[in-house]
């Protein structure tokens, strides 16, 4: 891979309500306003020599790409390290539960109700960034969620994950390169062998 272009998914129903859900088994479409912002990300992508499409396990990330790429003739492949987290008894609840916990709780904490902790989610990403990095393909659209993007663009400014993570935009593509991601992936790894919270 010699560039990706990262982009988390249109606003879902879920995510227009507020809500956190991580489960592959949840019907989760794009809302309206998702749909027209999917539509404006194919204008945005339209002169762009894409190789590759890879998409999370779910609904919202493969909608994305389906309606951005339309009748493009773009493979399309599903990585499951690029899901959003597992967010235990806090699943279809408000997303501003799971981050009060979150906020107050370290990385080797469990959320309760058996979700994922963030030292994990940490190195799930990192290992599919890493399957990025391996694709032959020249130019590949990573279609994810808000979290993983928000690492790399973290790690590319210098920075370590962290229990507060800023918010990435709905559809914007983030044009970084091979050996940027390589770069975040590293520092992500690093972190993972040594946690700082």
């Amino acid at each position: 891979m010699e560039r990706a272009l990262l982009v988390r998914h249109a606003e879902s129903v879920f995510s227009a309500r507020g809500l956190a859900t991580g489960r592959v088994d949840v019907r989760c479409p794009l809302s309206e306003l998702g749909e027209v912002q999917a539509r404006a990300l194919a204008e945005d992508l339209a002169n762009e020599g894409i190789d590759l499409c890879v998409t999370s396990e779910l609904q919202r990330t493969r909608q994305t790409a389906e309606i951005a790429l339309m009748d493009r003739a773009v493979s399309r492949i599903v990585f499951p390290e690029l899901n959003d987290p597992r967010y235990g008894r806090y699943e279809g609840g408000p997303l501003e539960a799971y981050l009060a916990w979150a906020h107050a709780n370290d990385s080797a904490a469990e959320p309760p109700g058996g979700g994922e902790r963030r030292q994990n989610l940490v190195a799930r990403y990192a290992n599919g960034f890493q399957r990025v990095i391996e694709r032959p393909e020249r130019t590949i659209l990573v279609v994810t969620h808000s979290l993983p993007i928000a690492y790399v663009l973290m790690a590319l400014a210098g920075h370590a994950p962290a229990q507060r993570v800023p918010a990435v935009e709905y559809a914007k593509p983030y044009a970084i390169s091979g050996r940027e991601l390589t770069q975040a992936v590293v520092r992500l790894e690093t972190w993972c062998a040594a946690p700082t919270w």
